[in-house]
């Protein structure tokens, strides 16, 4: 339990630390006084004062925070040349957004990570058998793991799809397979299950036409970025989507059960560091994508609300008054814990469902 704990408050602070060293950085680069750059949540349990910066180590290891000088008013500004709230729009805009880059950066270098040192996908156009489950059709006739399926009753298959569509058609019916098993072809019988149990398909194989491919030692990095890239790009598509699918459900007063809170991404990152570092690693890389999503959106209290009002002054020439601003994003900050309390509650309702009390609690023990 100690393990998965500390494997969970690891992960979501590495999260947290690098979004607000994009504001950090930024912040600096552009000459504004950064008061304290703090690593977990205050109380604060020790700082150090360099330069003009306090470096900040806080009771709960959560995440961390960066304070700016005159971040929400006026109010305690040493210097107006370097405050927050006298910059420009551009500079103060490139300040919000550089933490949501830095979740992007970060997901990229996790991704390429995972691909420069587990290789990289690559379509052979063969239909291979990478698995086969028990007590099936396929494990009595005889199929084995790296067989690839040529042809089912004398007709070419070359791809996942039209493997599916051909044993769809012949459910119930002895099939003959011609399959190629390493240098000799052999043909197989089996009668696919028109209704096969859950998870193992009618046949009961598992293939794919994709194999993994290691670039030579050199190019690994540059294809590992490559694909990274590619990967981040796919994970900010799909989760864009699922978050329009998720508000869409709140406001019917529902919470998809796809959405996980603390506890089920806790349970989500223990299931995922038991498979290995890699494993850990492209879960970070598309938690990080998940935090640069939601901290875009324009509501009060992430960085896309600041944004919003941003937009907002640049539309009526003026700012909104500093104080109604921060009531705003107190509001909003509000919000956002009862609807973090919901989706917990939620996360242990499903979790409770799935394995009783007893396998709750198991959970989150691993």
């Amino acid at each position: 339990m100690f393990g998965s704990i500390l494997i969970f408050i690891l992960v979501l602070s590495v999260l947290v630390i690098v979004h607000e060293a994009g504001h950090f950085f930024m912040a600096k680069r552009a000459g504004l006084l950064v008061e304290e750059f703090g690593f977990g949540i205050p109380p604060r349990i020790f700082g150090k004062k360099i330069g003009e910066t306090i470096y900040s180590l806080n009771l709960f290891p959560f995440g961390g925070f960066v304070r700016l000088n005159g971040e929400n008013s006026e109010e305690g500004v040493t210097d107006p040349k370097r405050a927050f709230i006298t910059q420009s729009k551009k500079t103060r805009v490139s300040i919000i957004v550089a933490g949501v880059l830095m979740n992007f950066i970060l997901a990229i270098v996790a991704f390429a990570a995972v691909y420069t040192v587990t290789g990289v996908p690559k379509d052979t156009n063969d239909v291979k058998v990478i698995e086969v489950a028990k007590g099936t059709p396929a494990e009595t006739a005889g199929f084995l793991v790296d067989d690839v399926i040529v042809k089912i009753n004398g007709k070419s298959v070359a791809d996942n799809k039209g493997f599916i569509e051909a044993v769809k058609e012949v459910s119930d019916k002895e099939v003959v397979f011609l399959v190629k098993r390493g240098s000799e072809e052999k043909e197989l019988k089996a009668t696919p299950r028109s209704n096969p149990p859950e998870g193992e398909g009618a046949l009961g194989v598992v293939i794919s036409t994709v194999s993994i491919y290691f670039p030579p030692i050199w190019q690994r990095p540059f294809v590992g970025v490559f694909y990274g890239f590619k990967e981040a790009i796919f994970w900010t598509q799909m989760i864009a989507v699922g978050l329009f699918g998720m508000i869409a459900g709140l406001f019917r007063g529902v919470v998809p059960k796809d959405v996980a809170g603390p506890v089920g991404i806790y349970a989500l990152t223990s299931q995922a560091a038991s498979y290995g570092i890699m494993s850990l690693i492209n879960f970070m890389g598309v938690l990080s994508v998940n935090l640069a999503i939601l901290n875009i959106l324009p509501f009060p209290a992430l960085d896309g609300g600041r944004l919003l009002f941003i937009f907002l002054e640049k539309i009526i020439g003026r700012k909104v008054l500093p104080k109604v601003e921060s009531i705003i994003h107190m509001a909003g900050m509000a919000i956002l814990m009862l609807l973090l309390f919901a989706i917990t509650f939620s996360d242990i309702k499903h979790l409770i469902a799935a394995g009783g009390v007893a396998g709750f609690l198991e959970n989150l023990v691993k």
